[in-house]
This record gives C-alpha cells, structure tokens and sequence, in this order.
C-alpha cells in the first residue's frame, strides 16, 4: 500500500520539515526486478512539491551519506554530483542535477548551527551525493531551487543532531524547505528477507508514534531511540547513517506535529516517510 496524504497548511507561509526515503542508489532510473519495485516511493516524491505552501526558496538537506568529524555545509556556487554508488547501469553514471547552491545561506547555516552548540564548517569544494539529487530528480525535477548539503556528525550521537535540528527552524520561516533523506528501515541483509517483514514493521510502528508525540516526548524518545523495538535490527550499530537525518528533521520540527505520509512494504520491508507540519 501506499499513502501520500501530505496537505498544506493553509494560510501559512512556513515551511514544513519533511523526511524523505530515497532509495537504493539511482534505484528510479533503471530497470529493476520486478519493473514496479520503486513506483510507489516515486510517486510519493513527485508529488511533494504540490502538498508544500509555496515554492521553497531554497532547499536545506541533510543526507545519510555524508558523514564528517563535525557539521558541515556545502559552500559552492555550482556544486558538482558524486555518484557515490556501485556496480549499477553506466547511463546511472551520467545523471544530472544542476541545481545551484548558495553560498551565502550556506554561512548562515553554519553560523546558525554554531549559535545552537553545533559547530560547523562550510566546505567549498563538496558536490551532492546520491541522497540528495537522485530524491530531488523527482521532487524538484527542474533544479532550479538553490541547494545547500548539510553532513551528518561521524558520531551520530543522536542529541547532537537534534540539537542541529533546532538550530535551523528559522529557516522555516524563511521559505526554506528542510529535507532529511535516508531510508526509516536499513539493514543491507534484511531487504528482500520476510524474517525482517514483522520486525521492520514493529520499528515503523514506534517511529510512527515517537514522530507524532508531543515536542519534548518525540524529541525523548528519539533520542533514545535505540531502545525501540528491533531498533539494532533494523539499524545495525554504526550503520544508523540513515535514520539520523529523521532527527535532524524533528529537532528542525519545534512544536509543528509530526505524521507519516507515505507508507510501503518494499523488499519485504516497511519504508516510511514522515512530515512535520
């Protein structure tokens, strides 16, 4: 099954704070067995341009692929891509999205993050990994949107990325569109495995509910979110890379609810998306 049931919140101008699946590698532009796998999830992303208030001005996303001491931020005028996947159809290797950053925002980010307790450096020369251009292929498919990446911290230490989070919610206000991009379930040996289709669907269903508590009690619960049911199961110890940006997203939240969006069960496991006012 899948949902897309994201509505706009009418008469405001601030942006929601949105937590996007993106996939397996360029997973949407090429053939994949069965033909109908990713349909679903691409049709959640093409549609999320159309449930926002208005047109982002700028884009702020933070990808479970870049991973550095401290915070960073893309600080180029023209970032370049990194195809940072492996062993996948050579026309997936010559995919663009000339999207501009913004180096100016760019500072502010850093400069946020720094006021927050979240030092942070802005690095010139990082292009766009994978996690950011191949969600924003299909939800912005123009690229026309500037974009600035934000790194996770090697650490993951789960309060650090809220704290990130709230940093940057006057961004919001701005009509700056916060986007967390990783994937709810990642473990590489339980996609395609029905032992890990109960188990994946247990996590969801905690995410689901620590997503949709009340500010201090989401922002608890992630923060221990270890402690879930099958949370190392479904988030192997040191590979959470992919859960993190969710927290990123809800310390970004402030008191705006957070609800899922789109829900499926792909390779045998449930995958969600989450968005928060």
């Amino acid at each position: 099954m899948t949902r897309n049931d994201s509505t706009p919140s009418a008469g405001t101008a601030r942006m929601p704070v949105l937590y996007v699946p993106h996939g397996a590698g360029p997973c949407f532009f090429m053939d994949w067995n069965p033909a109908d796998t990713w349909h679903g999830l691409a049709d959640f992303l093409k549609g999320v341009a159309g449930t926002l208030p208005s047109r982002p001005k700028a884009i702020v996303l933070v990808s479970g692929h870049w991973l550095e001491p401290r915070f960073s931020v893309t600080g180029g005028a023209r970032p370049e891509l990194i195809f940072d996947y492996y062993g996948f159809p050579p026309h997936t290797y010559e995919l663009t999205y000339p999207a501009p950053g913004d180096p100016g925002l760019a500072q502010r980010v850093a400069a946020l993050l720094d006021a927050g307790g979240a030092p942070a450096r802005v690095d010139g020369e990082r292009g766009f990994d994978h996690g950011v251009f191949i969600p924003l292929k299909l939800m912005f498919p123009e690229a026309d949107i500037p974009v600035i990446q934000l790194s996770l911290r090697r650490d993951m230490d789960p309060l650090a990325h809220l704290e990130a989070g709230r940093a940057l919610a006057p961004l919001r206000d701005e009509g700056v569109l916060i986007v967390g991009s990783g994937m709810s379930f990642h473990n590489m040996r339980g996609y395609g495995d029905t032992r890990y289709t109960p188990i994946s669907a247990d996590f969801d269903k905690w995410l689901t509910a620590a997503a949709g508590s009340g500010q201090a009690q989401r922002d608890a619960l992630l923060e221990d979110w270890t402690r879930a049911p099958h949370a190392r199961q479904c988030h192997p110890p040191g590979g959470e890379e992919h859960l993190i940006p969710l927290l990123v997203a809800a310390g970004a939240a402030a008191d705006s609810t957070g609800r899922k969006v789109y829900s499926e069960k792909l390779m045998e496991t449930t995958i969600s998306a989450y968005r928060f006012g």
